[in-house]
């Protein structure tokens, strides 16, 4: 692996020491009712209880339980009360951005929160999304071992999880650290992540140039993805539309969240590698100080 990267995830590994990974506090009614929709989960060995939510399987509930209290309860199992990280992160090349941030604070990020949920007493494994989405060498250890990272994959995450789907933990939490920047349904990744999940976060990783457009004039882009060149002029118009189409993916985005049941938020890789203050995850309930 290049050792550039490495040096990142040593970076945000240290960084994450300051942080505790945030227990959701109730399962978003989203995702359980995807998770919990067809399975019954009468192998697993029964180990506790907690109280009923809207949107659980009604298969889950301890009847014998409500006789005797008057009060709907859903039982926990094992694999469920074993608290759980997968971290997944986008493989595209857009990840990779020349002049930018961004790969920094998009592995920096991954090492923080591997770091903050062996703070919390959580177990983790590290996904890359790319030709399929596998484990990353050596995911379940520190992120300072990590292996086989690269961001040279031309199609988007949904396509990766439907090629070789991943086999995360049920009832773990899931991150998901990407751009988000493909066209298409938000909800074909979403799905993915939320099926059987105590819990979906997304985090946008953008770099200053990605949310600002350069200064107006002549200037030529090289998508990332694709290598393909264009010239053009930017002016008022363009530099206006632009900002629109990025609002409106953003939007649509955390639209389509709010649906899964998974919670969003963005960051600008330039705002968060300066001193690792990740004030705006601590805000959105995803990370504590530690």
């Amino acid at each position: 692996m290049d050792e550039v990267y490495r040096r990142h995830l040593i970076e945000g590994e240290r960084a994450g020491m300051r942080y505790a990974l945030s227990v959701p506090h109730r399962v978003p009614s989203g995702v359980s009712g995807v998770q919990m929709s067809n399975r019954s989960g009468s192998s697993l060995e029964f180990m506790d209880h907690r109280d009923y939510l809207p949107g659980d399987d009604l298969r889950r509930i301890d009847w014998s339980a409500f006789a005797r209290s008057d009060k709907l309860t859903i039982k926990l199992y094992r694999e469920e009360v074993s608290p759980h990280l997968d971290i997944v992160l986008d493989g595209s090349r857009s990840m990779a951005l020349e002049q930018s941030a961004k790969p920094q604070a998009h592995l920096g990020l991954a090492a923080v929160f591997a770091t903050a949920a062996a703070n919390a007493g959580y177990s983790h494994c590290a996904w890359i999304a790319g030709a399929g989405c596998e484990r990353v060498g050596n995911g379940s250890d520190d992120p300072s071992v990590w292996e086989g990272i690269a961001f040279d994959y031309t199609g988007d995450p949904a396509e990766s999880f439907a090629r070789l789907p991943p086999a995360w933990r049920p009832r773990g939490i899931r991150v998901l650290l990407s751009d988000l920047f493909w066209l298409g349904d938000p909800m074909l990744t979403l799905w993915h992540l939320a099926d059987r999940a105590a819990a979906v976060v997304v985090v946008q990783v953008v770099a200053r140039a990605d949310a600002s457009p350069p200064e107006r004039g002549n200037i030529r882009l090289v998508d990332s993805e694709s290598g393909e060149v264009m010239e053009l002029f930017l002016d008022a118009l363009a530099e206006r539309r632009y900002r629109e189409a990025f609002t409106r993916h953003q939007q649509n985005w955390h639209r389509a969240a709010r649906q899964a049941g998974a919670a969003m938020t963005t960051v600008t890789a330039e705002e968060v590698v300066g001193d690792w203050d990740l004030a705006d995850l601590v805000r959105a309930e995803i990370l504590k100080v530690a």
